[in-house]
């Protein structure tokens, strides 16, 4: 379906050239770099890349999404997990909105969603800053040479980071306001400069649209084998978990790093680019992202930088903990130039503990995936939401609870199908804390999980060299070749075994009650968790 751009923004034409100023459409990476330093959005940082701040806005607000209660949305969205907006308040913010573009330069692209071309969605994103443009030129999919000229949006969405809502008016909680409407295909956002409510925003429109095409719509990353792309492994995660980092494999080929779909045909890539943390990067131990920030065009969100030499300081934190990066997949040396591979051989379902309770892994049956991919159990690191200075555990449903309009139940009982039909290994993977808490345990190693991960997608994990877990109900490595075996033993790490113990009763009743709000039944499992102790 296309939308009609006149009925979604006054038509591309005549809500451009009404404007006072100019209009840039589809322009390059680097006039789009010239543009942003002209009109005093950034500066240019070492390699060309374009250092970028966001103000107040440093992370995504939830609080002030909202998707518009209307006939295409009124039994399909999950209105318990999504607030509604009324049809007459997103009409008069779109049209003050409107006004607001016509006194400004504007940019547009046009993009599309999605490797896979039999579930694509085109989108058009108008800006009015154009480091926007910039960024979101990146995280999505540039349409063929060529094919401009034929370019027909399936949804609109226009980026306003400097008009201010109106919460009277517009019917929203603050100045800040992401909302959709998916009977008049456009998405609205306005008050924030953060890069990633517009790569958000899309995600979670099209998150809508997929599951009626038999679709699983994933928050996570994907890569293969190298040269085989059909040994695919996806790994589920909420935002610091480690999804980029751990994709980033070099030794495998990156399907993306955070938004993919599975078909009954395969895995693809919804995106085009790569969103990643800088906080802490170092060459040493992720060198392909470190190298992205220094490549030409790559918009750095919110690094402190030296203002003589340029240099970006990833460890200061005093702008914000959710420092980014936004680069293309190309970037990426090992990147796959399609976008698209076969059916999953490994999930992986990566958990930041702030509890400090899971091992740094574990083997799920399909029922125990399913059930954590409906827990969605990690910790909220601070910096990817507004207020958030210190890990806060959560269950996100689906691991993107905030971007998944649908019930979690509707995306479970799909993974549940594609896991069945594939039979891959499903894992959980703890890249939280170890020995205790957050502020009294440790982070697991970095190299500790890789090393774990490439032993799992390796088959290097022997299948009689596991134990299973009473309390938690999966199986846990005994030893595994190259790790302590003292860290799959998460109660012989701390100095107080009882301290565990009550911790981890404790995660074990907040699992158990998250989960009873879903049910057994209707193509769900039932708690698949043990009852005592590990």
């Amino acid at each position: 379906m296309s939308s009609d751009f006149a009925d979604a923004t006054a038509s591309c034409g005549e809500c451009l050239s009404l404007s006072a100023r100019k209009v840039y459409r589809n322009l390059t990476i680097p006039a789009l770099v010239e543009s942003a330093v002209r009109r005093g959005e950034g500066r240019l940082g070492i390699g060309g890349s374009l250092h970028v701040t966001t103000g107040r806005c440093t992370g995504r607000s939830p609080r002030d999404k909202f998707i518009v209660r209307e006939p295409a949305t009124v039994d399909g969205v999950c209105w318990q997990n999504n607030a509604a907006m009324d049809p007459s308040a997103f009409a008069a913010l779109h049209a003050d909105m409107r006004d607001h573009i016509r006194e400004r330069e504007c940019f547009v692209q046009d993009l599309h969603c999605s490797a896979d071309p039999r579930f694509r969605a085109s989108v058009r994103v108008i800006t009015t800053f154009a480091w926007h443009s910039l960024f979101i030129r990146h995280l999505l999919r540039r349409p063929k040479a060529g094919a401009l000229a034929r370019f027909i949006p399936d949804f609109t969405v226009v980026n306003c980071p400097d008009f201010s809502a109106d919460p009277e008016r517009h019917g929203c909680h603050s100045n800040v306001v992401i909302a959709m409407s998916f009977d008049r295909k456009l998405i609205l956002i306005a008050g924030t400069e953060y890069g990633g409510e517009i790569k958000k925003a899309v995600f979670t429109y099209v998150n809508y649209l997929l599951p009626d095409q038999g679709v699983v719509p994933m928050h996570c990353a994907a890569n293969h084998a190298k040269g085989n792309p059909e040994d695919v492994a996806i790994f589920f995660g909420l935002s610091g978990t480690g999804k980029t980092t751990l994709s980033a494999d070099p030794s495998r080929t990156l399907i993306g790093d955070d938004e993919h779909g599975w078909s009954n045909q395969g895995t693809f890539n919804l995106e085009g680019g790569c969103y990643a943390k800088t906080l802490n990067l170092d060459a040493a131990t992720e060198p392909e992202i470190e190298a992205a920030t220094r490549r030409f065009g790559s918009v750095i969100e919110n690094a402190v930088v030296n203002p003589e030499n340029r240099q970006p300081d990833f460890s200061d934190d005093s702008l914000t903990a959710n420092g980014r990066c936004a680069y293309p997949l190309e970037a990426i040396p090992n990147a796959s130039e399609t976008g698209q591979a076969g059916q999953p051989r490994h999930i992986v379902m990566l958990t930041c503990d702030a509890f400090g309770v899971l091992p740094p892994i574990a083997r799920l049956s399909s029922d125990q995936a399913v059930y954590h991919f409906l827990s969605g159990f990690t910790a909220k690191i601070p910096g990817t939401e507004r207020g958030v200075r210190e890990p806060q555990p959560t269950f996100s449903a689906c691991f993107g609870s905030p971007f998944m309009p649908r019930r979690p139940e509707d995306y479970g009982r799909l993974l549940r199908e594609r896991i069945t039909e594939s039979g891959c290994r499903c894992w959980l993977v703890n890249t939280g804390w170890t020995g205790g808490g957050y502020g009294a345990g440790s982070r697991l190693p970095l190299a500790t999980t890789r090393r774990l991960l490439s032993l799992a997608l390796d088959g290097r994990l022997e299948a009689d060299r596991f134990r299973p877990d009473r309390r938690f109900g999966f199986d846990v490595p005994v030893s595994a070749p190259g790790v302590d075996d003292r860290l799959l033993r998460p109660r012989d790490c701390w100095p107080d075994p009882e301290a565990f113990d009550r911790t981890a009763d404790r995660l074990l009743g907040m699992f158990s009650d998250n989960y009873a709000r879903f049910g057994a039944g209707n193509g769900l499992p039932g708690q698949p968790m043990g009852t005592g102790r590990a």
